[in-house]
Parts: C-alpha cells; sequence; structure tokens
C-alpha cells in the first residue's frame, strides 16, 4: 500500500515521541501490505483494528495508547492518514467523518 500522509505522522511523533517507534512498525506493514480487503487487514493486525464505515480503519498502536484512523483505497492501493492521536483525543472525534 502506498502510505499518503507520512508526514502527518512525523509531526505527531515529534510531539509525542515514545509513539515513534509504534508509528514505524505499522507504517513498515502497511507499506509492504497488499490489502484487497478488510480480512486482510484483520488477518494481519487481528483484534488491534476496527473498521467504520467509507472504508477506514481504526489502528489502535502501542497497546492502545494511540489511535490511527486510515483511509483505504483497496483498488489503487492507497492508505490516506485521516487522524493520528492519543487515545483521549480520539475520543474527542468522530471517526467516520474526519
Amino acid at each position: 500500500m502506498q502510505v499518503i500522509a507520512l508526514r502527518t505522522l512525523r509531526q505527531f511523533w515529534g510531539r509525542h515521541p515514545q509513539a515513534e517507534t509504534p508509528i514505524k512498525v505499522w507504517y513498515a506493514a502497511a507499506s509492504k501490505a497488499e490489502w484487497v480487503s478488510p480480512a486482510d487487514i484483520k488477518r494481519q493486525f487481528g483484534g488491534s483494528v476496527d473498521f467504520v464505515g467509507d472504508n477506514r480503519v481504526i489502528f489502535d498502536l502501542s497497546g492502545n495508547k494511540y489511535r490511527l484512523i486510515v483511509h483505504i483505497s483497496y483498488r489503487y492501493k492507497r492508505a490516506l492518514v485521516k487522524f493520528i492521536g492519543t487515545h483521549a483525543e480520539y475520543d474527542r472525534i468522530d471517526a467516520e467523518t474526519i
């Protein structure tokens, strides 16, 4: 998958240095992935992933300390970062519209 908005991820770990490693691990896995359906993502990430409308996927990073919302275009093999934040920040947004 082509991950779009690496800059957003870098800015986040600049503010939260402890998030750098989990984000880089996710980025490496997602960049190499060839997901064609939500089942592929679920198989790879198991219980640390949830799905909401509009092909959005919520990844729990670092033991659910951080939340990453990504819009997946299976057809074009792209993953667009829509949100990265702490769990508390995530609780204040609507994952389906952000």
